[in-house]
């Protein structure tokens, strides 16, 4: 089974789990899917109707919490201040003081989410920078990490580059989409198609060009042919004319000897 599909199942599981319950009886539902090994996906329960009614509650921190693990990172949680992340089109905050203290399966998926995060963006990213953002204080705990609880994890395939000091990431899973990031994708996916569009227009000019040029070369190959040939023609027959007229010049050799022998009996 891979990745996406055991984590639709989970996702599945908890969802209708979530779906029966109200009020306290809902925080043991979001802690486990923080918790959860396999799971990086956050949006389906957040937007459950009986969580969104936790706000206001006493136990509205969890919808936090939620928040958190969905669109933050490990740097938003240890901030310990109000946290607001500026994204391109859009603010996403919520009280990061107030969250309560995370667990180490939470810390580390937390963790995990923010490579995710760093990823999406840039495809080698600096050890210096991945300490920060992980709160890591050697190369050798940051590399173990990366090991196994990413790449086994199979959150992310990468390489080491320990010359360079960078984790060069080609694949890394998606996170959820954050508010207002679904209309910038819609945009770039607009701005691609219309790219990819003048580009096939550009193609399939550059292919009428070449069938004419080929038409072209083909007419004019064909007239060099033809002109080949009228010039063998040609040739050949001044050559007969030649032959033809040598002879009529200079005659059979046994004529010459006939001629003779009649003026020599003549004589006689």
């Amino acid at each position: 089974m891979d990745m996406e599909q055991k984590q639709a199942e989970i996702i599945d599981q908890l969802v209708r789990r979530a779906s029966t319950c109200n009020g306290d009886s809902l925080v043991p539902i979001i802690v486990d899917a923080t918790s959860h090994p396999s799971l990086f996906a956050f949006s389906e329960i957040l937007a459950l109707p009986n969580v969104a009614q936790l706000e206001g509650t006493s136990d509205s921190v969890y919808v936090d919490v939620l928040r958190l693990f969905a669109h933050g990172t490990w740097g938003d949680y240890k901030c310990n201040q109000p946290l607001v992340t500026t994204f391109r089109m859009f603010r996403y905050s919520c009280n990061a003081s107030r969250i309560p203290q995370l667990s180490p399966d939470q810390i580390l998926k937390l963790k995990q989410l923010t490579v995710l995060t760093l990823a999406e963006s840039n495809k080698v990213l600096p050890y210096d920078t991945l300490m920060v953002e992980l709160d890591v204080t050697n190369v050798r705990e940051l590399e173990d990490f990366l090991i196994n609880d990413c790449m086994y994890a199979g959150i992310v395939r990468g390489k080491l580059d320990q010359l360079k000091r960078c984790f060069e990431v080609p694949f890394a899973a998606g996170r959820d989409l954050r508010p207002g990031q679904l209309g910038n994708m819609l945009h770039t996916l607009s701005d691609w198609l219309n790219t990819s569009e003048n580009l096939l227009v550009s193609i399939q000019d550059k292919i009428k060009w070449a069938d004419n040029m080929s038409e072209m070369d083909k007419k004019h190959r064909k007239e060099a042919e033809e002109g080949v040939e009228e010039l063998k023609k040609s040739l050949s027959m001044k050559g007969d004319f030649g032959s033809r007229g040598h002879n009529e010049m200079f005659g059979e050799p046994s004529g010459v000897m006939n001629y003779k022998e009649d003026g020599m009996r003549s004589k006689r």
